[in-house]
């Protein structure tokens, strides 16, 4: 204990922002988790509340006027009686109650395992979430390499006046133009002081004067507005997936009962949860670990204990007691016994004649035990299907990490490729932006494979009843 104790703070220490850390704290903070462990330390104190005899009986009657004795006057009677019930019905109430303390555990349990789930699954989330953020931005980055290189490409054609009357469109419209772009308009002599409203009203009344310098103008401008027009959708996703963002990581810092703007640390990259399960192990002795089957299993062995109390219940219940007379000595007395008090053992038997309520106990523990059979064979199913569920997510997130990487660099080679037969004039731009998205696609495919493929191994072991990472 004392070792892994050490191994457990000694990663706390080397990661303290790490998943395992953040699991720990779901552990110790987590408000359901905390529930089910105050509700199972309740259950524990029914025991001895189950467990003990009914309290004593005691009488005592005090006589106003001493009443007249043979053998003196009494003055007073003090009687104490103790009941006990019929042999092992108190032990079957502290069974009763020491198993629904157990089940209340296998309930603690479920909640911490979902708790567990709950923070792997949300932090994977945040990871894809953070990825397609990071992706957009390059891919924002590389429509404007391409915009850059769209312009010089635009200004190389020898289109005469319509091509500098396009040229003064495009080049107060991007603040990303390079040096060559801006040497290039200097050296057509446009009007530097013209707006992009005037300079595309002047271009669209000069178009129909030209007929190949206006065609490839247009084809030029029209390229750069459908990058600008891309880079626009791009950034209202970007903000799109940042607000989405803040929602899961208040719903993440809610798990760990946290403020919902607590920072959350996300890695810049995952690494694959190294795990091999197989259906083979989809046994009852694999399943019978999980702690809703075990609740269930643990509730209705306390209705077998409580069967058995209301059964022994229905048998008399016993009462030894004693009897004291207080007696003083009476001065008309001449008995012997004159003054002595009188002690009397008494015995108190219970009549159980009434029987239907006792039937009727037994009746509604066989009911309860027939209802919660059927409960386990319900939840059994339920996890049985729920384990296929998540082989299948396993089995696929692992089949799509491979093809995504193979697809993705397939993909990135391609684009290398048309990127530089691009600046040479020799690729349409609509390819490389098919290309480009191709790449950039199929690189948040691979990132979101792998946390599908993490999140589908917390899912088997939470099934699993294993609960550290």
């Amino acid at each position: 204990m004392l070792i892994l104790c050490s191994w457990f703070v000694g990663n706390g220490q080397e990661q303290p922002d790490s998943l395992f850390n953040y699991l720990g704290i779901a552990a110790k903070s987590n408000p359901m988790v905390l529930q089910k462990f105050a509700e199972y330390q309740a259950a524990l104190q029914k025991i001895p509340q189950v467990g003990g005899l009914p309290d004593p009986e005691l009488n005592v009657g005090v006589f106003l006027s001493p009443m007249e004795l043979l053998g003196g006057k009494q003055v007073a009677d003090i009687r104490l009686m103790q009941m006990f019930p019929w042999f092992g019905v108190l032990k079957n109430a502290k069974d009763e109650m020491s198993l629904m303390a157990k089940a209340k555990y296998e309930l603690f349990r479920d909640s911490k395992l979902q708790v567990f789930y709950d923070v792997q699954r949300t932090w994977y989330e945040l990871y894809k979430v953070k990825q397609n953020i990071r992706i957009l931005e390059k891919n924002i980055e590389l429509l404007h390499t391409i915009e850059r290189l769209a312009i010089v490409r635009f200004k190389a054609v020898p289109t005469g006046n319509g091509t500098a009357l396009s040229t003064r469109i495009i080049s107060p419209s991007s603040t990303l133009g390079s040096s060559s772009g801006s040497s290039g308009m200097n050296t057509m002599g446009g009007n530097g002081g013209n707006t992009p409203g005037a300079a595309s009203n002047q271009a669209s009344s000069s178009m129909p004067a030209s007929s190949m310098g206006s065609s490839s103008g247009s084809s030029g401008l029209s390229d750069v507005y459908r990058i600008q027009i891309e880079i626009g959708d791009l950034q209202n996703n970007i903000e799109l997936l940042k607000s989405q963002l803040k929602t899961i990581t208040a719903q993440f810092n809610s798990f760990l009962n946290r403020s919902p703007d607590f920072v959350v640390i996300i890695p810049d990259t995952l690494v694959a949860v190294d795990f091999q399960p197989s259906l083979s192990v989809l046994t009852d002795s694999s399943l019978i670990k999980n702690p809703m089957l075990g609740m269930l299993q643990f509730e209705q062995q306390s209705l077998e204990a409580r069967k058995q109390m209301v059964t022994r219940m229905s048998y008399p219940m016993i009462g030894l007691g004693l009897n004291y007379s207080l007696i003083n000595k009476s001065e008309m007395s001449t008995s012997a016994m004159n003054g002595n008090d009188m002690i009397m053992p008494m015995v108190t038997v219970t009549l159980p004649i009434y029987r239907k309520k006792y039937k009727a106990m037994q009746a509604e523990a066989d009911f309860l035990k027939s209802a919660n059979a059927q409960n386990y064979k319900a939840t059994f199913n339920s996890l049985q299907t729920e384990y296929y569920q998540a082989m299948q997510l396993y089995h696929d997130a692992q089949r799509r990490v491979k093809l995504y990487a193979d697809q993705y660099q397939l993909a990135s080679k391609s684009l290398d490729i048309m990127f530089k037969s691009f600046a040479s004039a020799g690729t349409d731009l609509i390819d490389i932006l098919r290309v480009r998205q191709q790449t950039l696609d199929y690189e948040y495919r691979q990132i979101e494979a792998v946390a599908d493929y993490n999140t589908a191994i917390a899912w088997l072991k939470k099934l699993n009843s294993i609960e550290v990472n």
